[in-house]
């Protein structure tokens, strides 16, 4: 006899004994578990199942308990809620692994890394160049000049050295290029909105192609005479030829973004029209102001900031410099000035940092080909005085400094040595401190003290109804072209919210993550050592004379053996696994809990399945699909509680001819605790 109820307000008919999770179901109501297959015998184990039947005092376990007729029957109350995201949560307080590989979260942008290394290693170049599509849209010009923090977090840098993770995204970029066959940006139907982009850079431009996917008119306005923002007026040729550029923004332009150069914001464009014309207007205008060192002397003919030198180059200038030049910073704008500087004639170029190599800001690898071209590194060294005749720089005093207490950036402060100058003789003096926004002709806007813009860091909004803005322009200020593009990326996702009449905040996805105290060199002790791949490129004599390329690129046996280096850190089953998506769904704190945390050994199966006990939550559905779907016992559960643990129940020849065929645990297990090992 059936029995008719209600749930969510859907009318369901259940079969005689038929549970009110199997009946849902059947219905198209969803109720999350992670222990119920219907192949298998109810188990109960999770949690996440309970619903709220009115009258009924108690929650209810949906896979085992039966509906009565009329039973009206809520899955989202508040008391439902509470209970599943303290299940998750118990789970998650002893779910150890990685959901993501720490290359991946390490990025701003969330680049999927390893899954784009992984294409490259099996050939597969435009599906890799589509990976990176997802997160932003210039993969060979970042690939060059990103500083890539992927590769701090690579974990192949307790077996060696990190993954090459940058130079291989460039490697595939300009394979698909070269090719002919471009990547394509695929956009939905029309939606009838108009959004204005006030910048060209790599924000800008990340933004108008996540706004153009969503099928928004776009248009970049930007005062430079091209597109590409510091990438093109910022960085000189020989780390990123103009040409990638070029290609990747007529990739961005195919796909329909109107592009309006030489608009100068408050002179050639008034910022209150943009905002009546178009739904929404994005500011990512960047930082092209330099930060003065308040010195004296600073006004001399000869010293300029080192972002207007570079400017000059990019603008295809060719400036003037003397036999000796000084470039005040330990950023990577300062090692782009004075690398600059040496191949436009200069004989003597010196870099003045008041703190020591380790605190430098800037590249490793910037530091050390800046070293090999000839350019001079004074540590420890402060401006204190230019001096100069006729208007005209002629030297600089420093004053010799020592590192004091640690300051707010937990980096020890700099204090002058009393009494301890140095003097020398320049020609030019290149100010690359830090750079700042310049907000002239964005009226009503808010700023910080900064001069930034401020701007809600969830949902990007300014203080003006339909303005959001993104990168280097806001709240902190300059960073790296991948923390701007990943703002970008971010801000767009709420931007196209906005047109659609909703405002969903920006929250970052929650992802299971290892430590660094989880994960130490002696996990790779017997992992086999492979030297990272040396990038090929021109010799620090032939390359400080020219503005040519420095590097050549990987070959493509290159690309494929660096590519195979990569450790696959990521959760192989991510995508299907229902605890992360329930974990997401629900907004979880597993953090409310501390407690002891295992840290045990993968178990290995028959010889073929591998079992990682500290991703299981002990749901049960592996060892009993083994039993009553495949009818063996090559699995069981060993102990009670905390120390309970699926382990093989014997592993004989017949296990491991069965499982390398069978697998059914594999596609049963819903975190991804189980995997084939080939």
């Amino acid at each position: 006899m059936s029995i008719k109820y209600t749930i969510d307000g859907v009318e369901v008919i259940a079969e005689a004994g038929e549970t009110i999770l199997a009946s849902a179901t059947r219905a198209g109501v969803e109720i999350p578990t992670l222990c119920y297959d219907e192949n298998t015998a109810i188990y109960g184990a999770c949690g996440l199942c309970v619903v709220e039947a009115e009258g009924v005092p108690k929650l209810l376990r949906a896979c085992s308990a039966k509906p009565a007729e009329g039973y009206v029957v809520h899955t989202d109350t508040p008391r439902v809620v509470r209970a599943r995201k303290t299940a998750l949560e118990l789970l998650l307080s002893d779910h150890t692994g990685d959901c993501r590989g720490p290359c991946k979260l390490n990025c701003p942008a969330l680049t999927d890394c390893q899954k784009y290394v992984n294409e490259i290693k099996v050939g597969q170049y435009k599906e890799a160049v589509s990976t990176v599509y997802e997160a932003f849209p210039l993969p060979a010009s970042i690939g060059r000049v990103c500083p890539h923090p992927c590769e701090d977090a690579c974990r192949r840098e307790k077996v060696e050295e990190p993954i090459s993770i940058a130079f291989l995204k460039a490697f595939a970029a300009d394979k698909v290029l070269e090719s002919g066959d471009v990547y394509k940006i695929a956009t939905e139907p029309d939606s009838g909105k108009k959004v204005a982009i006030i910048g060209g850079g790599p924000a800008g431009l990340t933004a108008a192609v996540k706004l153009r996917e969503n099928g928004h008119a776009v248009t970049i306005f930007d005062q430079q005479p091209k597109m590409g923002g510091m990438l093109r007026y910022g960085i000189p040729q020989y780390r990123l030829p103009k040409e990638v550029l070029d290609a990747e923004i007529k990739i961005i332009e195919d796909a329909g973004v109107q592009m309006k150069n030489n608009v100068k914001l408050g002179k050639d464009i008034m910022f209150e029209d943009i905002q009546k014309e178009y739904d929404a207007v994005l500011l990512a205008i960047g930082a092209w102001s330099s930060v003065p060192m308040k010195v004296p002397g600073e006004d001399l003919e000869g010293v300029e900031g080192g972002i207007y030198f570079l400017e000059k180059l990019g603008l295809g200038e060719k400036p003037v410099v003397g036999e000796r030049v000084a470039v005040c910073g330990g950023g990577n704008t300062a090692m782009d000035a004075c690398r600059t500087a040496v191949r436009l004639g200069a004989k003597e170029v010196y870099v003045i940092y008041r703190r020591t190599r380790n605190e430098m800001p800037a590249a490793d690898i910037e530091i050390e080909e800046a070293e090999e071209e000839g350019v001079i590194f004074k540590f420890l060294t402060n401006p204190i005085e230019i001096y100069g005749s006729n208007g005209k720089v002629e030297g600089m005093k420093l004053q010799i400094m020592e590192l004091g207490e640690p300051d707010e950036s937990g980096r020890r402060r700099p204090v002058p040595v009393e009494g301890k100058v140095e003097d020398i003789k320049l020609d030019n003096v290149f100010m690359a401190i830090g750079q700042i926004a310049d907000c002239d002709g964005i009226s009503g806007v808010e700023l910080t003290k900064k001069g930034t813009i401020v701007a809600d860091e969830k949902t990007f909004r300014t203080n003006i109804e339909n303005v959001f803005a993104a990168g280097d322009v806001t709240n902190w200020g300059a960073g790296i072209a991948i923390e701007a593009i990943g703002e970008a990326q971010r801000a767009a996702f709420c931007i196209n919210n906005y047109l659609c009449g909703d405002e969903v905040r920006y929250e970052k996805p929650y992802f299971v993550e290892k430590n660094d105290e989880e994960v130490s060199a002696i996990d790779f002790e017997n992992m086999p050592k492979q030297d990272r791949e040396k990038m090929p490129g021109l010799s620090p004599e032939d390359r400080k004379h020219n503005f040519d390329p420095v590097y050549f690129g990987f070959t493509e046996e290159q690309a494929k053996k660096e590519a195979s280096r990569c450790l696959e850190c990521g959760c192989h089953d991510y995508y299907d696994c229902k605890l992360i998506g329930y974990a997401n769904w629900y907004d979880v704190h597993p953090e409310r809990f501390p407690g002891e945390k295992h840290n045990r050994p993968l178990i290995e199966i028959g010889t073929v399945i591998e079992h990682n006990p500290d991703k299981c939550v002990l749901c049960g559905l592996c060892y009993r699909t083994c039993e009553e779907v495949a009818k063996k016992t090559f699995i069981g559960l060993y102990n009670r509680g905390f120390k309970a643990i699926i382990n093989p129940m014997y592993p004989t020849a017949e296990a491991a001819s069965y499982c390398a065929t069978c697998g059914k645990c594999v596609d049963a297990c819903p975190t991804g605790a189980m995997r084939k090992k080939f």
